[in-house]
């Protein structure tokens, strides 16, 4: 139920974990809304909100009204209704912001649909979970096993009981349709537990399990991304990022969700700057665009022939060749624009944090020695000296 960074206090409840809530385990705040409606009182007479946000293993949330009118906070262990028997889980949410999260995700308040909490989860009730959690890697492991022995083309991801162990849920990937009628016989048989399989994306896959990106962080969708928005390869290309699948892909094997966070900035910058497929037409040459940076307004075209001769001009001035090809206006050619903008683009360097040399540090030792050593001489020709005083006394007297 947790992990070795975590404890668990009295009851099973979580009294803490040690990471901040970064270690990923359930015990933690995974994908936890933060209550800013916590510290603030109703007006009078409205009642509070009788729904609460219940989570389960890694991450899965449900939400459930409190018919029984119990005094609820978050992090207490509760058992939910399911379609048989009951579950358990951890409340992560309660008041006002339920409402809004329920709003959010079109979540119905009907009567036929509403899910009820029984009852705060009793020791026995907790004894039962933990038991069947404890269940669920040697179980995973033969699972998997079962299915590489019936040559399915599948794979078991996770699995995951309910909280009175009466069922187990089986998660798994697959590219195509997969017939596991014969395995599910194989399961009921060995595991003697009620089987349900439920197929997941590998984005949703890679939610459940958690893993570190290779930005060194956790991965967004197992902290705190909860929906998956397409990603597709022009968002690379958009920010002109290297088409190779070995960095563009995630854990899961598809597009980083990442590439989508920055591109309307890169969108947004690239309204001021000409398509790259249209050609400059100047009395020199034909023109074709082989760079740009878009943060910096530059664009470098070469003349056809003279690939390796980049002419680097700004992409106002891109735009005013091509207003000037559109009204036949002859343009010379791109150096006349390029020695301009060589004059007028004069960078200076602009100390901002005031750390001009990486060394800073270490001069101060160096001239600390150096009037160690100095010192040092001095004393030595101090001494050197008064040896050679008496000698010259002497042949003064002779």
């Amino acid at each position: 139920m947790a992990c070795n960074s975590c404890s668990t206090g009295t009851n099973g409840q979580p009294r803490g974990c040690k990471n901040n809530g970064t270690c990923g385990t359930d015990s933690c705040n995974k994908l936890t809304v933060f209550d800013w409606l916590a510290n603030m009182s109703l007006p009078n007479g409205e009642q509070p909100f009788d729904w609460v946000e219940v989570r389960y293993k890694n991450g899965r949330k449900h939400y459930y009204k409190n018919t029984e009118n119990l005094t609820l906070s978050i992090g207490d262990i509760v058992a939910t209704q399911a379609s048989a028997g009951h579950d358990i889980g951890m409340v992560t949410l309660t008041g006002e912001l339920v409402r809004v999260q329920m709003k959010r995700k079109n979540i119905s308040t009907k009567p036929e649909d509403t899910l009820k909490i029984y009852r705060k989860a009793t020791q026995k009730d907790i004894d039962v979970w933990t038991k069947a959690r404890e269940r669920e890697e040697p179980m995973k492991v033969k699972a998997r096993q079962f299915a590489i022995d019936l040559r399915l083309q599948m794979k078991i991801s996770d699995i995951e009981f309910q909280g009175d162990a009466s069922k187990a849920t089986f998660y798994y990937t697959a590219e195509e349709r997969v017939d596991f009628r014969e395995l599910i016989k194989v399961f009921a048989r060995e595991f003697r537990t009620r089987i349900e399989m439920k197929q997941v994306g590998f984005r949703q896959e890679a939610a459940r399990l958690g893993g570190i990106g290779s930005c060194g962080r956790e991965l967004c969708c197992s902290t705190w991304l909860t929906d998956f928005r397409s990603v597709s390869t022009s968002a690379a290309r958009y920010q002109q990022l290297s088409l190779n699948p070995q960095k563009l892909a995630g854990q899961c094997g598809k597009l980083k969700c990442c590439l989508n966070y920055e591109l309307d900035a890169y969108l947004d910058a690239l309204k001021d700057f000409p398509k790259t497929d249209i050609k400059l037409k100047t009395e020199k040459g034909i023109a074709v665009c082989q760079k740009t940076d878009i943060f910096s307004g530059f664009m470098w075209y070469a003349y056809e022939g003279e690939w390796s001769n980049w002419h680097k001009i700004t992409a106002q001035q891109a735009n005013d060749i091509i207003e000037a090809n559109e009204k036949n206006k002859p343009i010379a050619s791109l150096e006349e624009f390029a020695l301009d903008l060589a004059q007028n683009t004069k960078t200076d360097f602009e100390n901002v944090v005031g750390q001009d040399s990486l060394t800073r540090f270490d001069s101060p030792k160096r001239h600390k020695k150096r009037k160690k050593s100095k010192g040092r001489n001095k004393s030595r020709n101090k001494s050197s000296n008064n040896k050679r005083k008496p000698q010259k006394s002497k042949n003064a007297s002779n």
